[in-house]
């Protein structure tokens, strides 16, 4: 029995991922907070409609932060998010350098 597939024209659908530029603007940031003994971890997902780059204190923990690429909402809130564990969303914005200073505060407080 053969089931029809829920592409549109026949194409498989693209795939969400962030670029070179981004993923070196975000592992930047990365480096400096494991070298503070902040993150462990990281996971990167990329999906039909968003990005997610998962930072973790430890491996089997749930995400400490994630930070999503969403195209979509280019023209709304912003392409880029910063979400807690809790699910809240700590900054939005076009800017991937603007919106990761909320975590670049946190490494500024650990080394004061």
């Amino acid at each position: 029995m053969e089931t029809s597939l829920p592409f549109r024209s026949g194409h498989l659908p693209e795939q969400v991922a962030f670029d070179r530029r981004e993923l070196g603007i975000i592992l930047s940031l990365y480096g400096r907070m494991v070298a503070a003994g902040e993150w462990r971890d990281y996971g990167i997902s990329c999906l039909r409609e968003v990005a997610v780059f998962s930072i973790f204190r430890r491996t089997a923990e749930s995400p400490l932060y994630r930070i999503e690429k969403r195209p979509r909402l280019r023209q709304r809130q912003g392409i880029y998010s910063v979400i807690g564990m809790d699910g809240r969303i700590l900054k939005r914005g076009q800017d991937l350098k603007v919106v990761l200073r909320i975590l670049e505060r946190k490494l500024i407080r650990i080394v004061e």
